[in-house]
């Protein structure tokens, strides 16, 4: 354990941190769930919902950032393209 009074204010700071970046990455992983479930169903107007409100949920954590934006649009565009790939 820390001892100086800076040290254990870091502490106390990560660990809040970590629990907001871990709450904001749970939301996007179930997001994307959503997409993948709607996807493998074949269900085109759910997967097309689902996929707006994920890019939503993604663009926020890399607003607040949680995700790089490389990696960001790199999941938006995986999660595109499997929804795209259900319409044709």
């Amino acid at each position: 354990m820390a001892n100086i009074k800076s040290a254990k204010k870091r502490i106390l700071v990560t660990k809040t941190k970590t629990e907001r970046n871990k709450a904001i990455k749970s939301k996007v992983k179930t997001e994307i769930k959503k997409v993948r479930a709607a996807v493998e169903a074949k269900d085109v107007e759910a997967a097309t919902n689902a996929l707006k409100s994920a890019t939503i949920e993604i663009d926020k954590a890399t607003t607040k950032g949680v995700y790089h934006k490389n990696n960001a649009a790199r999941k938006v565009s995986r999660l595109t393209k499997a929804v795209n790939s259900i319409n044709q």
